[in-house]
């Protein structure tokens, strides 16, 4: 019978109904023999259902003053005083708003409860900055999950799995330890009303995100979103976001080394 590893790259597609019927069987067999795993695939797909229903509340062009009030309280109570004042006017000219010393936990829980009330603006389509915290999230939500199931996949697996998934023909890059990275493995993630590929990578042991948003295109910038640097660049019709909670410096090494090689 396949074990949780073997499971993990299949429970998206599996709940997006995407696995052909040979794959699908060994899942469901799999499901009906582990709680964990059976666990994990109704979490995802009640998520799946909510974004779903929520579509249409969710294509608003701005965070309503509620939101943005109850933010800038959260931010006050965060942030030394003399941040406070400044935060409060940032939220007022439209600026982040996000406060920066979240747990990731909570910022993911955030997230999730914010599109529960319809209150996230177009996550796909306004700022990076609203765009890197979804992922930001989702970065945190993948690595929790890898912590618990272990995964490790190798540079054949990962290739393999985007090719399959986004027709993507992967190159990742060559002798990454070079740069500390090591190769965690891959998954398709949910991102508004699409898939995006993430890589998972840890850096000197730290979780390190690379995603990649296919039919898209992005100035190159960094940004600090979720107490986390957001490297985003584009090639050709992709999009590429680097996530890590890491220095400034080291991230904008780890992008330049990760830009010489995906396309």
């Amino acid at each position: 019978m396949p074990d949780c590893q073997t499971i993990d790259p299949f429970v998206t597609p599996y709940v997006d109904g995407e696995l052909p019927d040979a794959d699908r069987l060994r899942v469901d067999e799999h499901l009906r023999r582990c709680p964990p795993c059976r666990s994990r695939v109704s979490s995802e797909r009640a998520v799946r259902d909510l974004i779903r229903e929520r579509r249409s509340a969710l294509a608003g062009d701005a965070a309503p003053p509620a939101l943005r009030a109850a933010c800038t309280g959260i931010a006050a109570r965060e942030r030394p005083s003399g941040e406070a004042a400044a935060a409060g006017r940032g939220v007022a000219a439209g600026r982040r708003w996000w406060p920066a010393r979240f747990a990731p936990a909570a910022l993911a829980a955030a997230l999730v409860l914010f599109v529960g009330g319809a209150f996230l603006f177009r996550l796909t389509e306004s700022s990076v900055d609203v765009m890197a915290a979804e992922l930001a999230a989702d970065h945190v939500k993948c690595f929790a999950l890898n912590r618990v199931l272990g995964t490790e996949e190798s540079a054949a697996t990962v290739q393999s799995s985007m090719l399959s998934h986004f027709g993507w023909t992967l190159h990742l890059p060559q002798n990454p330890q070079r740069a500390g990275l090591e190769l965690v493995g891959a998954r398709p993630c949910l991102y508004g009303e699409g898939r995006v590929a993430h890589l998972m990578y840890r850096h000197h042991g730290v979780p390190v995100s690379v995603f990649m948003l296919p039919r898209s295109a992005r100035p190159e910038e960094l940004v600090e979103v979720l107490g986390h640097q957001a490297a985003v660049w584009s090639s050709g019709s992709r999009t590429f976001v680097l996530i890590a909670r890491e220095p400034r410096a080291e991230v904008e090494q780890m992008a330049a080394f990760v830009q010489a090689s995906l396309r």
